[in-house]
């Protein structure tokens, strides 16, 4: 933001002031902080000119034009008293009225009779004297100010130091609330686009979970910030088994949520041909070695449901280790061979787990188990344990007890939970 100018500094010793330029500076400078305290570019303008409509000068007009640099024009931006122009209209600089001549000298005009001022332009019967003075921040013009009066030779020569100095702060405030102004729609355009990667990413999400008899599956992923690179899946095969997927991208953000749309495009089209998950894997690793940026990676854990054989193969590249839980108890469970995916080459080796009544297969990712709480303890595995064997335990319940565990202090990273269990 521009820095505030002194009004002090007219130039004029207080001795030589009459008592009405005295009082006359002294509203000004109260003006001056009133201007100064508006953000909002359309309520400050109409402040300024209101202003000076009013006591002191009793001017018959006003106006301010801002500088449309773009299109090498001056738009009018807020008037008092004129009566032929509205709000947004145009001159062009250099070349119509006071306004554009001092738009391209950057040098105050006063026409003490306007009716001999080759610049002038007539904006009202009444004016006789009118003094234009630009608002100027370094050597930049953000606009032209205005003031005119019913009377010749209306402005003395300590009087027109007192509008520049006013003026001074005028183009600072002008400055301000502009930049104020780009500022806010830069964040409304961020917040509509990350709005709208929002909604594309939760639609790449499944609409529904599998319906199988005897079994319950859910799923649910939650970004740490509008987007993010967690992603699970269902997928469902001709012969009946279903492929379970879970990812975990490197970093977070509109970056991650990227290199996770690449992955999932990449990963179903491999999944679809029905190879194995270690066959799929290796694959995508070899796309994604060639791929992916250096220094990031996926972790991904892939696995492929059998309901008629109750059982459930799955290929781990190097994401958390899964939880099962059975009538004997819990264990994590880890496969031999399993590196990140992106990193180099590499195989997938495979791991069978046998299902059974009441058991349960848990994959999440590091958002989970990294959650803190105000103390800054994390969530765990034990915390993850305990939920999950729970009857009523499903990926729903597991993200709100982290929630709930971390009341508002940290889920600091996208958390994510698959969840399947046998009846």
């Amino acid at each position: 933001m521009s820095t505030l100018p002194n009004l002090a500094t007219t130039d004029v010793a207080p001795s030589m002031l009459s008592d009405e330029l005295i009082a006359d500076l002294q509203r000004l400078q109260k003006a001056a902080q009133k201007i100064t305290s508006i953000l909002d570019l359309d309520q400050l303008i109409d402040s300024v000119v209101k202003e000076v409509t009013g006591p002191p000068f009793g001017c018959v007009e006003a106006t301010i034009y801002l500088h449309d640099e773009l299109r090498g024009e001056l738009v009018l931006a807020g008037v008092s008293g004129c009566e032929l122009h509205a709000k947004g209209h145009r001159l062009k600089v250099g070349q119509e009225g006071m306004v554009g001549h001092v738009a391209a000298t950057g040098q105050l005009r006063y026409a003490p009779d306007v009716r001999k001022d080759q610049y002038y332009i007539s904006c009202g019967h009444n004016t006789l004297s009118e003094v234009a003075i630009p608002l100027r921040i370094g050597q930049r013009v953000v606009g032209v100010f205005t003031a005119s009066h019913p009377e010749l030779d209306a402005f003395p020569r300590q009087q027109l130091r007192i509008l520049q100095a006013f003026c001074d702060h005028v183009a600072v405030a002008v400055d301000n609330a502009q930049r104020l102004r780009v500022e806010r729609a830069e964040r409304l355009a961020l917040d509509h686009d990350a709005e709208e990667a929002r909604a594309i990413q939760q639609a790449l999400l499944p609409k529904s979970s599998p319906f199988l008899p005897g079994f319950v599956i859910s799923g649910l992923s939650v970004p740490a910030r509008a987007v993010g690179g967690d992603w699970y899946d269902f997928i469902s095969f001709p012969d009946g088994r279903w492929g379970i997927v879970l990812a975990d991208v490197s970093g977070k953000g509109t970056a991650a949520a990227l290199l996770m749309s690449a992955t999932r495009g990449m990963f179903r089209s491999l999944a679809e041909a029905c190879c194995s998950p270690g066959e799929v894997l290796t694959k995508l690793n070899q796309l994604l070695v060639n791929d992916f940026p250096a220094g990031k990676f996926v972790t991904l854990i892939y696995a492929v449901l059998d309901p008629a054989a109750r059982t459930v193969v799955f290929a781990n590249a190097g994401h958390l280790q899964p939880l099962f839980i059975d009538r004997t108890g819990h264990q994590f469970v880890d496969v031999e061979r399993g590196l990140p995916l992106g990193l180099s080459c590499g195989d997938y080796s495979e791991t069978e787990i046998a299902l059974s009544n009441a058991s349960r297969l848990i994959f999440y990712s590091d958002g989970i188990t990294e959650a803190v709480n105000s103390e800054e303890e994390e969530y765990g595995l034990t915390r993850l344990v305990e939920h999950a064997i729970t009857p009523e335990a499903s990926a729903v319940t597991i993200v709100e007890d982290v929630r709930s565990f971390a009341n508002g202090s940290g889920v600091r990273d996208d958390a994510s939970v698959v969840f399947l269990g046998v009846h």
